[in-house]
């Protein structure tokens, strides 16, 4: 059992600005172009991991959290505003 789970027992506190990003770019970005495009930035991320990442399953790393705030062009603080 994790003790350090953010409020409402997520596993990180990004997820949510991350599927906010995704659903609001335009077009409207799929949870595998999104892994996709992590890859082409060197993580090992695939469709799942973004589910898990987005549902809070999942915790996110530092250098995700550098490469989503680097892809969707926000400062790595926006990513984890509630």
């Amino acid at each position: 059992m994790y003790k350090n789970k953010a409020p409402g027992g997520r596993n990180n506190l990004a997820g949510v600005q991350i599927a906010r990003l995704r659903q609001a770019a335009v077009p409207r970005m799929s949870q595998r172009a999104l892994a996709d495009e992590m890859q082409l930035r060197g993580l090992d991320l695939d469709k799942n991991a973004i589910q898990r990442i987005e549902s809070g399953q999942r915790f996110v790393t530092d250098i995700e959290l550098l490469a989503f705030a680097e892809f969707f062009q926000v400062p790595a603080q926006d990513l984890l505003k509630p």
